[in-house]
């Protein structure tokens, strides 16, 4: 497809968007669901004028997805404003590594006993599919730092944490089917790509976003410097976090993660109090967002706004462009009925399975355990997995029918979750709406009492 064809699909995607998205909030109809009919109309069981052949485009789709991930895993990391000591982290923490864990378990079996696939490649289509996504769970997600919803938080928890949770696993199954060195006895991979990939990654991350944060906020509000080019600070933080957990080993994907939660924190310890839309009476613009980005009660908020702001804008657009190329890939699959059998397991039996006991004891209401058991959305971290493991060995039938399986698994998701979140969020807000009524009325009649 010639770079003007390319041009008027992707304007004509933009506008549309920015013009009907708030519409699409409305209606049972994600944006995600549009950009998939969009992709497959566009692949080569429409028009012809994409054709990411998933064995062929697979290392260009690993560096778009994996980009994609990264930033999206930041911008979750700046909105859990929540410190790592409250209560509300209990039940991320278990569904991004218990029921995680579990969800690969449960994988590995069907995949043994009824796709018939070896153990290797069943543990690795376990790793590429227990992961929740964070890109096209937005609508599910917390809005504001300071949103301590239990269902809303949970799922933007698990999704930020499990994706490198899960690379464990894919390295697991790689080696069984060994294309990867596991070490006697499996040492290698325990010490180094589980052990140490997953504490090196929240370490390497929390260490830097937090110097990062704290020293733009001290040139600012004591020196008046290194003010502007948030975008940069935004970017230059993912790679910073990245390269050097990449480097030293450890999980790339944690350490932005981590590197987000802890700007977020210093933005806490400067002020709680929001940075306001305009500057001070009498100043000029520049000089407003100046007075404002260098004020020491101000500028940590400051420049959480400004970074908050740029990250989710290239979020959306790392959505339309890897859920399009989903849309493509599409004509590659060839559904039949154990695919088809196996992704109902997944979404009513595996994944409510391994949440339910995952969550065993935990305090959490039967609206907000049923919502987390469905709304384990398979995206964008899938796909990089998927196209990880193809560039690392994985070939010939083996990784037909991986191919067939996620990318299958991944437009279910889009379709069913993006048809179900709206209506199902609206109850759930209204159900919460009505109890804290409730509760507030009780607690009025119990002091007259």
């Amino acid at each position: 497809m010639s770079f003007s064809v390319w041009a008027l699909v992707i304007g004509a995607l933009l506008i549309t968007m920015a013009l009907a998205g708030s519409l699409m909030k409305r209606l049972p109809v994600s944006a995600s669901m549009f950009y998939l009919v969009v992709g497959y109309m566009l692949g080569t069981a429409g028009w012809g004028l994409m054709t990411p052949d998933p064995h062929r485009a697979s290392p260009i789709l690993e560096r778009v997805s994996e980009v994609a991930l990264l930033i999206s895993l930041f911008s979750v990391g700046l909105k859990l404003g929540l410190p790592f000591s409250s209560h509300h982290w209990r039940l991320p923490l278990r569904l991004a590594f218990v029921s995680m864990a579990l969800t690969v378990g449960l994988i590995t079996l069907v995949g043994v006993f009824w796709l018939v696939l070896p153990l290797g490649a069943a543990v690795l289509l376990g790793g590429i599919l227990a992961p929740t996504d964070p890109v096209l769970a937005s609508d599910v997600q917390v809005d504001e730092p300071h949103d301590n919803d239990r269902l809303r938080f949970s799922l933007t928890g698990e999704g930020g944490l499990n994706d490198g949770a899960a690379f464990p696993f894919v390295m697991l199954g790689l080696g069984l089917l060994g294309m990867r060195e596991l070490g006697a006895g499996g040492w290698r991979w325990l010490t180094i790509d589980v052990l140490w990939a997953l504490a090196g990654g929240l370490v390497i991350g929390a260490v830097l976003g937090a110097m990062i944060g704290k020293l733009v906020v001290y040139l600012r509000t004591r020196h008046q410097e290194a003010v502007g080019l948030d975008e940069f600070l935004a970017l230059g933080l993912v790679a910073l976090a990245f390269g050097i957990a990449q480097l030293a080993n450890a999980s790339g994907f944690l350490a932005v993660f981590a590197a987000g939660l802890a700007l977020q924190r210093v933005k806490e310890r400067s002020s709680r109090k929001k940075a306001p839309e305009k500057g001070p009476a009498g100043l000029q613009d520049k000089e407003a967002h100046l007075a404002v980005a260098t004020h020491p009660n101000l500028a940590g908020a400051y420049m959480m706004q400004a970074v908050r702001g740029f990250n989710e804008q290239l979020e959306r657009i790392a959505e339309l462009v890897i859920v399009l190329a989903v849309g493509a890939m599409l004509a590659y699959v060839h559904v039949d009925l154990e695919t088809t059998v196996f992704i109902v397991l997944l979404f009513f039996v595996l994944r409510p399975l391994s949440v339910w006991l995952g969550l065993l004891g935990a305090e959490v209401s039967g609206d907000q355990r049923l919502l987390i058991a469905w709304f384990g959305i398979r995206g964008i971290g899938s796909i990089y997995y998927l196209m990880f493991a193809l560039n690392h060995g994985l070939s010939g039938p083996l990784a037909d029918q991986a191919i067939n399986i996620t990318l299958s698994a991944v437009a279910a998701s889009i379709i069913l979750h993006g048809i179900s979140v709206t209506p199902l969020m609206a109850l759930y807000t209204r159900r919460q709406a009505g109890k804290s009524r409730q509760s507030s009325s009780e607690n009025r009649r119990h002091e007259i009492r």
